[in-house]
């Protein structure tokens, strides 16, 4: 009888938990001859607890201890063994049994196995970036505890990350395997399988009647469709159709009948098309914000449908109601005190009668890209605290009315400006820069010219840069703090070559960055000194063992460190010799040795935009034998002065959205000719040119338009002239300008020559016999980003170019030019600089030069191709 009773309590325990999931096994037995209540459960004294198995848990983790009195079967056993069982540090076999039972005394034995725990885990079908992903996520070591519920995280983190990218049907396998060597260790074999990437297909936008339904998926910024182009789908269906109902296309602008018929039939995508339906939501927002901006302000989306049309493409269906179209009417300012209604009505530049548009209300009062709006007509003025708030205060008919409320506050002035982030320029370099400067009164503008300035060094991710304002009202101050990311910015330049028996070597360094200050300072070599911004270049070249090229070159930005007055010195020296000894007759060389000086100020009229630089170069020939120089025996010397005038606002240094970069330069050598009563049409050569004389003029103009989010127009043009003091004397041989190809600097450049790039022609095939002294080229180029990491940032473009290069200005002919269109990437790493591939097709024959046009490939490194 007793074995009997302790068996149905045992059973009616593990009955009762049974929602643990717990797995239990029970000994043979009988209970035929017992009724017990399962409405009333008995209680029971606990007069023991033991534990079973391979593991113990703390008792104070069971709801019952020794000598409570619990109901059993009952709630406490239920819960004790669910928490067990989600613990996670057991399997899922706890089960409770009564080992013995005396009276109302009932001893329980607690049945444990402790969970496995990992030793190692393996990927298979994954690439190493992405397991890199799942690391990040999942945090999996060595001794973590596996169970079910981990490997249901595992396999949601592989498939949620799959489906970010466009993956929907990733299947996920965690095996476990046993670790002979570690008994209870497991090893997981993680077996994914992407399938195929899920792209859409096609967006059908319903109940569209006012709006082209391709302006509307436009709107819809990260939802697109797959690429596609079937320029002549149902084209005869189309031209029967137009025929056959005539009337209802002569009210239709021929451009925007061809642009809703190629809209379905051609599209072009710079990205992805795969689903993402947080994005999706966004974009659905984005679709109602482009009603809006065309005056439907009661378009709503009714529903939308996302099928599956294969496992991998999807369509997507969306239905909206337009509503009616309406217009602004009357528009009041309440609150201004500081600016008339007049001028702020002006400036918000809104109409009565214009369609109600509450984009182009928003961003004329607050986000205007070229600051023309009412928010920075106040906040340039220091007041921080104002807004305006617009309020639609009637609705008649197709009118809205508009209240603009308006609270101004106080002017704020600057208390204190920090920087963080820096780990290596220091904060004085950084400081420096900005023109917000404590006691100063507060401007938007200031703070916008302050990060373009600080983007100009090229030291910073101008993805990552921040201005944080602090501001304190009742005070009418704010502190500012800028927040920049590190980026490389030192750059390395490394080649080594053999052939013909020849060997060829170049190795060059340049710190962006650099500090002389911590040169001797310990600590400081990490691996160079850096931090104050200056820069250090050095390049060294080796031909075999004839030719050689050593240059060097340091600049000091703020010269005394109070004002940026920049200082710029550089040295080079190349020799190109036989290996004979000097003696011998056949002996050549020609060394050349340049040295120069400069100095860089910034302007403040006609605006801070403005620069000006002054240099002075001395460079010497000495050639001897040497027949491929002008002077094959002789010496040479040109001292120039070169003064310059530049503007530049562009907005960031690698990838500029805005702004325009423009120089005006003219280099002088004294007028020997004119002075020295020599005949020059009588002189050798050596005698007419060993005193170099010349005046060079050329002017570099750039725009860079930013047309729609990264897309950027970069319109350039470039004009130089070599001109002459005495007609005697002649166009110098040297500084001349030769055009063609990627523009890359030849190695052995003994005559100062300057190159200009010519996309979709050979190198120098655009130039006269001896160079050209006269050369123009117009450039527009159209420029789109895949990314703008500062690790790696990559952009892609396609361009127009003309140009021509002439003998005199005789022949000048600005007219005709050669044409050439082509495609190009440029990739900007921070050791290499800005390295460029470009193909271009030249479109006019060179005279002579039968090969010189038609399809080139061009490889550029920095801003070789200008």
């Amino acid at each position: 009888m007793q074995s009997a009773k302790l068996f149905l309590i045992t059973l009616f325990i593990v009955l009762f938990s049974q929602q643990s999931q717990s797995q239990v096994t029970l000994e043979a037995g009988t209970a035929s001859d017992i009724e017990l209540n399962y409405v009333n459960p008995a209680e029971y004294e606990i007069g023991g607890i033991t534990f079973s198995g391979t593991a113990e848990c703390d008792v104070r983790t069971l709801y019952f201890a020794v000598g409570d009195k619990i109901k059993i079967p009952g709630e406490k056993i239920r819960k004790t063994i669910d928490r067990l069982s989600k613990s996670g540090l057991y399997k899922d076999n706890v089960r409770i049994t009564a080992s013995n039972i005396s009276g109302k005394i009932i001893f329980l034995d607690i049945y444990l196995e402790e969970a496995n725990r990992l030793n190692s885990f393996v990927y298979t079908g994954v690439k190493k970036s992405d397991i890199e992903e799942f690391n990040k996520k999942l945090n999996l070591s060595q001794g973590k505890i596996v169970n079910e519920n981990l490997k249901i995280i595992i396999k949601n983190v592989v498939t949620d990350y799959y489906k970010e990218k466009g993956f929907y049907f990733t299947s996920v396998e965690v095996i476990e395997q046993k670790d002979t060597l570690n008994p209870n260790f497991v090893i997981l074999n993680i077996n994914v399988e992407k399938g195929r990437k899920v792209k859409v297909d096609r967006i059908v936008i319903h109940g569209v009647k006012e709006i082209d339904a391709f302006k509307l998926r436009a709107a819809m910024k990260e939802t697109k469709t797959k690429f596609l182009f079937q320029p002549f789908e149902k084209v005869d269906t189309a031209i029967i159709d137009f025929f056959k109902n005539h009337d209802k296309y002569k009210e239709k602008d021929l451009g925007q009948l061809l642009l809703n018929y190629y809209s379905d039939r051609v599209r072009v995508r710079f990205k992805t098309s795969k689903f993402d339906q947080l994005n999706f939501e966004k974009d659905k927002t984005s679709l109602i914000k482009k009603y809006n901006e065309y005056g439907y302000r009661d378009a709503y989306i009714v529903s939308d449908s996302v099928y599956f049309i294969s496992k991998r493409a999807i369509n997507i269906d969306i239905y909206v109601n337009e509503g009616h179209k309406y217009y602004f009417r009357n528009i009041t300012w309440v609150g201004n005190s500081k600016y008339s209604s007049e001028i702020l009505s002006q400036l918000l530049n809104i109409k009565r009668g214009d369609v109600y548009n509450t984009t182009l209300l928003e961003t004329n009062l607050n986000m205007s890209q070229d600051n023309m709006d009412v928010s920075s007509l106040y906040l340039d003025d220091g007041y921080l605290f104002f807004y305006a708030l617009p309020i639609e205060v009637n609705v008649e008919g197709d009118s809205v009315d508009i209240e603009i409320r308006i609270r101004e506050g106080i002017q704020a002035t600057i208390n204190k400006v920090t920087v963080s982030g820096n780990t290596r320029t220091s904060d004085n370099v950084i400081l420096r820069e900005l023109v917000t400067v404590p006691g100063r009164k507060f401007s938007r503008s200031d703070i916008i010219r302050s990060q373009r300035q600080l983007l100009q060094f090229g030291f910073f991710n101008q993805e990552k840069m921040n201005v944080i304002p602090s501001a304190d009202e009742k005070t009418g101050t704010v502190n500012l703090e800028y927040v920049v990311e590190e980026s490389s910015s030192d750059q390395l330049q490394l080649s080594v070559g053999w052939g013909a028996n020849l060997f060829y070597g170049q190795i060059g360094f340049a710190f962006n960055n650099f500090s002389a200050r911590k040169f001797f300072k310990k600590g400081a070599w990490t691996p160079v000194p850096s931090g104050d911004g200056q820069k250090l270049a050095f390049n060294v070249q080796v031909y075999s063992n004839a030719y050689q090229y050593y240059s060097a070159s340091f600049t000091e930005p703020w010269l005394g460190g109070k004002k940026p007055i920049a200082l710029t010195v550089g040295v080079s020296h190349s020799l190109d010799a036989s290996t004979r000894a000097k003696s011998d007759v056949s002996y050549y060389k020609l060394q050349v040795t340049n040295f120069s000086v400069g100095i860089s100020n910034r302007l403040k009229v006609p605006d801070d935009y403005f620069y000006m630089s002054n240099m002075l170069t001395y460079r010497y020939y000495d050639s001897k034998n040497y027949t491929s120089f002008i002077l094959s025996t002789g010496i040479a010397h040109s001292i120039s002065y070169t003064f310059s005038l530049g503007r530049n606002s562009t907005d960031a240094a690698i990838y500029p959205r805005t702004g325009s970069d423009m120089i005006f330069s003219v280099q002088l050598t004294p007028p020997y000719s004119l002075f020295n009563n020599k005949n020059y049409a009588d002189l050798p050569l050596a005698d007419k040119y060993r005193w170099l004389e010349y005046h060079k003029w050329k002017v570099n103009i750039s725009q860079y338009i930013n047309i729609v989010e990264n897309l950027v127009l970069n319109i350039r043009a470039r004009f130089g002239f070599l001109g002459m003091y005495n007609q005697k004397v002649g166009a110098s041989p040297f500084e001349r300008f030769y055009m063609g190809g990627s523009g890359l600097t030849s190695t052995y450049m003994i005559d100062a020559r300057e190159i200009v790039s010519m996309r979709g022609y050979t190198d120098e095939s655009i130039t006269p016999d001896k160079g050209g002294t006269v050369f123009q080229k117009m450039t527009f180029e159209l420029r789109y980003p895949i990314t703008l990491n500062p690790s790696a940032t990559i952009f892609l473009l396609t361009f127009l170019e003309a140009g021509n290069n002439w003998k005199d200005m005789r022949s000048y002919k600005p007219f005709e030019m050669y044409r050439a269109a082509g495609v190009g990437v440029r990739v900007y790493l921070p050791m290499f600089g800005l390295l460029g591939l470009d193909w271009g097709y030249g479109f006019d024959a060179v005279p002579g030069n039968s090969n010189a046009n038609r399809s080139q490939f061009h490889f550029s490194i920095g801003q070789s191709i200008e």
